[in-house]
């Protein structure tokens, strides 16, 4: 019997195996109860191109609290600034196993909104 982390886990799995097919540049997610994370990775899983997170000092001085819709909207929107400065225009969206829901949606239309095609 697996437990909810070993199911999201083999989740991620097949959604990377299948990013990594197309050769795409990744834009990878993770969320804990506080915080929320984001990179954008090159195609070959090498190099991060741009990374942002709720730990980041300029959010950390905006944000109230780091671990809800708000905080994750904030995260979108500086890494597609981070992301289009470094000039990638357009990726595929790893969620990590993680349900588009909640804070990951925020954060995918916050990306998307600031410039980021997926």
């Amino acid at each position: 019997m697996t437990d909810k982390k070993n199911s999201r886990q083999r989740r991620a799995r097949k959604t990377r195996a299948r990013i990594a097919g197309l050769e795409a540049v990744r834009l990878t997610v993770h969320r804990t109860p506080r915080h929320f994370y984001a990179q954008v990775i090159d195609a070959q899983g090498e190099r991060v191109l741009a990374a942002a997170s709720t730990l980041d000092p300029s959010l950390r001085k905006e944000l109230k609290y780091t671990g809800n819709v708000e905080a994750a909207g904030a995260v979108g929107r500086l890494l597609a600034e981070k992301a289009v400065s470094a000039g990638v225009e357009s990726v595929a969206f790893d969620r990590s196993g993680f349900r588009y829901h909640g804070r990951v949606k925020a954060f995918a239309d916050a990306a998307r909104e600031g410039g980021l095609k997926f």
